[in-house]
Parts: C-alpha cells; sequence; structure tokens
C-alpha cells in the first residue's frame, strides 16, 4: 500500500464513520460481555432499525470502568452510559435527539477518567476492533509506513533507546538496548515473539489491550521486525484467552489483505510476516525461554541463560520478544517522537502503564497512568477508595511475582526502582487492593500455593522449596505453627529466590517475604495466639469471634 492509498483508505473510513448524525458504542471486551453486553449491542440494532434512528451501532474495546459495565457510549458528546441492560434500550435510542438519559449517566468529570493519561489504550473504547479500516482512519499505520520508507532501521532502535521505553512485561529491561542487541545478532533467521501469556491473578491489561485494537500490537511488532531484521513473528497467546485469539487471527487476515503484512509491505522491499500460537495456560510460559520451548513443541521448561534469547532464542535463531504492552507503545513513540515520550514519567521510568486495578476498590477496571503517579492517587483519586466503611490496608502489584505494600507507602510513586525499593516489582501491572478483612499470612499462602502448582518442576529448588513454603504457611493458617517454623520459612525464602533456574522461583517468595517484612505481628499471632485478626483463617476461630 502506497502513501496515497493509505490515505486516501484513512479518509474514506473517516467520512464513513460521518455519514450517520448518531453512534452508539457498545463494549465488547470481555469485561462487559459477561456482563451481557451483546445482548444490549443486538437490542441497541433491532431498536434503530425499528425506528428508523439515524444511528449506527457499533461495537468497540474497553472502556475501562468494567465494574460499571455494560457500558454504551452515545457520539457526538462523548456521553456514557453505565450499567445498561436491553431494557434501557428503547429511552437509549429515544435520547439521541433529546436530553442525555441521567439515570444512566457516568460523568466524564471524575478522577477516574481525568487522572489518566492514554497511550496504548488511546483507542480502546473508540474504534471497532475488528475493523481495520476504523484503525486506519484514526492514523492507524502511519507510523509503519514511516519507518519503512523514511527512517533505517538503526534510526528506529535509536528512536526507541532515545524515548526511554522499558519492558512493561516484568523487570523493565530497556527496550532499544533490547532490540540493538539483536539487531547486531547474527543468524540465517531472525524472529519477534509478542508475549501475550498474561497469567498473573487479577491481570487483564495485555488481554484487554489485545481484545480492544490488536492492530496496534501488530504495527508494532512489524516496525519492530523491520528494526532488527526479522522477517517472521508469533504472538504467543494463552487459551484462556478466546475472544482476543480470534480478533487477533481476524487483525492478521485483514493486515494480509491491506498488504500490512506479507511480501513487499508498503511496496518496499520489507517482508514480514505474522503466527499467533496458544499457550496451554502454564504460568512458566510467561518466562521467554519456556516460552520459546513451547512456540517450538516442546514441554515449556525454562532453560539457563546465557545465551539469551536476543543471541540463540527460538529455533536457536536470534529472537526478539517484548510483551503487548510494550509493542504497543512503538507507533505512539514513532508518530510523535522519542522526546514527547521520555517527557512523561520519572527520570528512569518513563512513558504510561496500563494497571488492572481489582480486589477491594469502588472502581475496578483498566486504567492508564503516567509512571510516577502515587499509589494513594491510584488507588483513592482513580479508584475511588476502599468501599463499604473498611480500611485500606495494603496493595499487592507484580501478581506472585510481587509484593504487598502497606499503607505506610501509600505515597510512593509507581516506577519500576521505587517498587523494588519496598520489596515488590512492575511486573505487567496488576494491582489488588486489599482491606482490613484481608490476613496477610492466608494472601501469602495463596499466591505460594499458586506458585507451587505452576512450577514446573524441573529444578528442585523451585518445585521441592515452594511446596515446603505452602506447607509451612497452611501450618500457621490452621494454628499448629511454631516458632521454628517462622525461622524455617525464611531460611527457604533465602534458598528458593537464589538457587531457583528461572523468574517463577526466583520470585516466588516474594509475596511472603513482603508480608513477613510489614506484617510479622500478624504471623506471630498465627503462632503464638493461635489467632487470625481477620477471622479468615481456621486457627483458633472461637478466640477470634470473641
Amino acid at each position: 500500500m502506497t502513501p496515497e492509498e493509505l490515505e486516501a483508505l484513512a479518509k474514506g473510513s473517516q467520512i464513513a464513520r460521518r455519514q450517520a448524525p448518531h453512534s452508539l458504542n457498545v463494549c465488547v471486551a470481555a469485561g462487559c460481555l459477561t456482563l451481557h453486553s451483546e445482548e444490549v449491542k443486538k437490542s441497541l440494532e433491532e431498536e434503530v432499525k425499528r425506528t428508523g434512528a439515524p444511528c449506527r451501532v457499533r461495537g468497540v474495546g474497553c472502556m475501562g470502568l468494567c465494574s460499571l459495565g455494560p457500558l454504551v457510549v452515545s457520539e457526538p458528546g462523548d456521553l456514557l452510559y453505565k450499567n445498561v441492560t436491553p431494557a434501557d434500550v428503547p429511552e437509549l435510542v429515544g435520547a439521541l435527539e433529546l436530553a442525555p438519559l441521567s439515570r444512566l449517566r457516568c460523568p466524564r468529570e471524575q478522577a477516574f477518567f481525568q487522572r489518566q493519561l492514554h497511550v496504548v489504550t488511546e483507542n480502546s473504547g473508540y474504534i471497532d476492533p475488528e475493523d481495520i479500516e476504523e484503525y486506519v482512519a484514526i492514523g492507524g499505520y502511519q507510523a509503519l509506513l514511516h519507518a519503512l520508507t523514511e527512517k533505517s532501521p538503526a534510526q528506529i532502535i535509536l528512536e526507541i533507546s532515545k524515548s526511554g521505553l522499558r519492558g512493561r512485561g516484568g523487570a523493565g529491561y530497556p527496550t532499544g538496548l533490547k532490540w540493538g542487541t539483536v539487531a547486531k545478532s547474527v543468524g540465517a533467521a531472525k524472529y519477534v515473539i509478542c508475549n501475550a501469556d498474561e497469567g498473573d491473578p487479577g491481570a487483564f491489561m495485555d488481554r484487554s489491550v489485545l481484545e480492544s485494537d490488536p492492530h496496534r500490537v501488530l504495527e508494532g511488532m512489524i516496525i519492530a521486525g523491520y528494526a532488527v531484521g526479522a522477517n517472521c513473528g508469533f504472538i504467543y497467546v494463552r487459551a484462556e484467552y478466546p475472544l482476543a485469539v480470534k480478533r487477533v487471527n481476524t487483525a492478521i487476515r485483514n493486515a494480509r489483505r491491506l498488504g500490512f503484512l506479507g511480501t513487499q509491505i508498503c511496496n518496499t522491499q520489507f517482508n514480514f510476516d505474522l503466527e499467533i500460537r496458544i499457550g496451554g495456560g502454564a504460568f512458566v510460559c510467561g518466562e521467554e525461554t519456556a516460552l520459546i520451548a513451547s512456540i517450538e513443541g516442546k514441554r515449556g521448561t525454562p532453560r539457563p541463560r546465557p545465551p539469551y534469547p536476543a543471541q540463540s532464542g527460538l529455533w536457536v535463531m536470534p529472537t526478539l520478544i517484548n510483551n503487548v504492552e510494550t509493542f504497543a507503545n512503538v507507533p505512539s513513540i514513532l508518530r510523535r517522537g522519542a522526546d514527547w515520550f521520555a517527557s512523561i514519567g520519572t527520570p528512569k521510568s518513563k512513558g504510561t502503564k496500563v494497571f488492572a486495578l481489582s480486589g477491594k476498590v469502588r472502581n475496578v477496571g483498566l486504567i492508564e497512568v503516567p509512571m510516577g503517579m502515587t499509589l494513594r492517587q491510584i488507588i483513592f483519586e482513580i479508584g475511588g477508595g476502599v468501599p463499604e466503611g473498611h480500611r485500606f490496608k495494603a496493595v499487592q502489584t507484580g501478581g506472585p511475582s510481587g509484593g504487598c505494600i502497606p499503607e505506610q507507602y501509600l505515597d510512593l510513586p509507581v516506577d519500576y526502582e521505587s517498587l523494588r525499593d519496598v520489596g515488590s516489582i512492575m511486573g505487567s501491572g496488576g494491582m489488588i487492593v486489599m482491606d482490613d478483612t484481608a490476613c496477610m499470612v492466608n494472601v501469602a499462602r495463596y499466591f505460594m500455593e499458586f506458585c507451587m502448582s505452576e512450577s514446573c518442576g524441573k529444578c528442585i529448588p523451585c518445585r521441592a522449596g515452594t511446596a515446603q513454603m505452602f506447607e509451612l504457611l497452611t501450618r500457621m493458617t490452621d494454628g499448629s505453627a511454631t516458632l521454628r517454623d517462622l525461622q524455617l520459612l525464611e531460611e527457604l525464602c533465602d534458598m528458593v529466590s537464589s538457587t531457583s533456574l528461572c523468574g517463577l522461583g526466583q520470585s516466588a517468595p516474594n509475596p511472603v517475604l513482603s508480608t513477613l517484612r510489614y506484617f510479622r505481628d500478624e504471623y506471630l499471632e498465627h503462632i503464638e495466639q493461635k489467632r487470625c485478626r481477620a477471622g479468615v483463617c481456621t486457627c483458633s476461630p472461637a478466640e477470634v469471634s470473641a
């Protein structure tokens, strides 16, 4: 596709969108679909057809405030309606030419919307994720065209490096440095892999991006392929995300149809194609070497590093692996420039971060905020605080590999270094809020059970260590533990984190270590007093009720 053809397609799509004076956009991402938004969409289509209303009904991606779904937006005016049911449809359609339907209005002026900054999610809730022409209409694939026709691979890598973008999948490794390493590596072939194996409890960031704006991820991957010299890519998605798989497959087919994938992309000499690979749901396959083994058709277990995938990855060839959110940032960086992206966030953590905000918080949903925003601002302003008169107790970040952060650190800026300093990590972006009804010993036991169950078993420290730690935590929750068990638990934390083969085992003790660091009194209560102050555990329930 030439620049002229892309511009003509974009203009044609924009005209098509303006043909109807009104539009009703229904969220059809997984969160709202579970609340029957598809039935709302179907009812709207039938009502518009029956009444002849000058309106088109569209399915769009995630609008963020999942706890108030199904969500519908009426345009023009960007009027957001919450908790919409099929019974509300006649009134919604009737209100198009009248005043907004006040009983369903969800004000955009609230902090949940006003305090966010959308980069990765800028199109979510505004375009149909299964219509490539809508993506093109808002500037989609312009960054790719610009990269292929006006920039060299080295210039693109330099731009990504200058932006300060760091990997959004966990440890925050500099993206430009990784791309540069793959570009310099020599091999008969090179590969690009998108890690969409999102397995953290409470996490739904990557799933939402793939469901809401899949072409954004594809565009970032194609640009990456050009920059590092790869001609083939894979998107590794877990089987539990069938809607994401469906929409990514649709996006790949449509991108091939319009010439953004395949041979001579955008009438250049660059060839690149993508395939999707579906994982079986093993949490360990989020680790890059285990993911590579799974794509190769082997059992998904990690291998020692070095060599790193950048030198010897998929089929022993140089391989670039980034997660969904990392690739989704790339088109915006190339469109707006590295300096623009670097101006957002903190000196060491640039840009924005997408979080799945869940747990004991009023506004559960998908959010995107500048790096450096404090936990208090995220939880109490955007999240609306803890409901039902309870008090905030802790927030768990980074999934099973992260830690539990207590109230005393609510004013902590959310960036890679600050979270690490208090015993947690950024991870892929899960953020679970806990109130005073949570028992921190039981929380640690829950995450240890998860790590124990998801251990691939390849190395003894993780396979046996997590099982023993789970057993010790179980003794504490049922009232049979001793102080010697607590000492042994701490020794096991050090052994498992120091000697495990991959990141799963190395980080498995983090929830235990962070709860021991900040909530040690609860461990001592369980052991010495046989008492659970939250009334969650089975130790001495009579004493708890007293």
